[in-house]
């Protein structure tokens, strides 16, 4: 595979980071290109201040900060539209991941990213991006017989919201380690009459224990047992995963398939951002 085609893969990389990752970066400039899309990870019990003042920070450094709005931990409508407005007149931001979040229940009357949607906050406050959640291996916590069906409905109505809306949407998804299964996944959907751009999560260079750990804690699934194997390899323990394979087998794919709908690459830096630029420029 050339350098070129993975280099065209990887333009326009995007990168995930939480306020207190954030707080450590000195200037974002020295690891990623300017006007980069960096998500703002928003866990359970952060602050919302510390979450637009995260904001501020990468739309001053000249990147593009798009926060995530988990439902789940969104108590009611005037939380919403405080939050929407505080990121829009504090921190200049016009951009979302609407999901439903990992917060076992409810805090409040949201407990979906559809239902953000419908509270058509996000289009009266001139949002220009509102991506959603995608998951190539499906998701336990919303179909917990281990099939796909209720992300696919969901999926279906995101979709034809998006032929409705002058926002561009995308669908970010969680990362995986296979490459066939995101292949099938992003095919299934396409066929399904889907057409939302993909951008697809990929777990940046990190310790193998680094990894399985989150890879448990996110509910990657089928794809895991490719890290386990490597992690039972005695000559590979030490080393550092690097998401090489997965990277070089999507852009091959997608330089015979000019149509596939994967258009970006989502970067979850959990061996540190740094890592994730040092890879991007060995792989360019």
């Amino acid at each position: 595979m050339s350098n070129e085609a993975i280099k065209k893969f990887l333009d326009g990389f995007s990168v995930e980071v939480t306020p207190k990752a954030a707080s450590k970066i000195e200037n974002f400039e020295d690891y990623i290109p300017s006007g980069t899309l960096v998500y703002i990870a928003h866990i359970e019990g952060t602050p919302i201040d510390e979450m637009v003042a995260t904001a501020k920070k990468v739309n001053d450094q000249g990147f593009c900060a798009m926060p995530h709005f988990p439902a789940r931990i969104i108590k009611d409508k005037n939380v919403l539209e405080d939050w929407i407005s505080r990121y829009k007149n504090e921190a200049n931001v016009s951009n979302a991941l609407l999901i439903a979040g990992g917060a076992n229940k409810p805090y409040g009357e949201y407990d979906s990213s559809i239902q953000l949607i419908e509270s058509e906050l996000f289009d009266k406050a001139d949002f220009n991006n509102l991506h959603i959640a995608g998951h190539p291996e499906g998701s336990m916590d919303i179909d917990p017989d281990g099939s796909t069906t209720n992300v696919n409905q969901a999926l279906s109505w995101k979709n034809e919201f998006s032929k409705r809306t002058d926002a561009n949407m995308a669908i970010t998804t969680q990362f995986s380690f296979d490459a066939s299964s995101v292949i099938n996944w992003a095919n299934n959907i396409k066929d399904a009459g889907i057409d939302i751009p993909v951008h697809i999560g990929i777990a940046g260079p990190a310790k193998l224990q680094t990894l399985l750990r989150y890879s448990i804690e996110c509910g990657v699934g089928a794809s895991i047992k490719i890290i386990q194997k490597r992690a039972k390899d005695l000559t590979k323990l030490l080393l550092p995963y690097k998401p090489t394979n997965i990277i070089t087998e999507l852009a091959t794919y997608k330089a015979n398939n000019p149509s596939f709908n994967i258009e970006k690459v989502h970067f979850f830096p959990l061996g540190g951002i740094k890592q994730v630029s040092d890879f991007v420029k060995e792989a360019c």
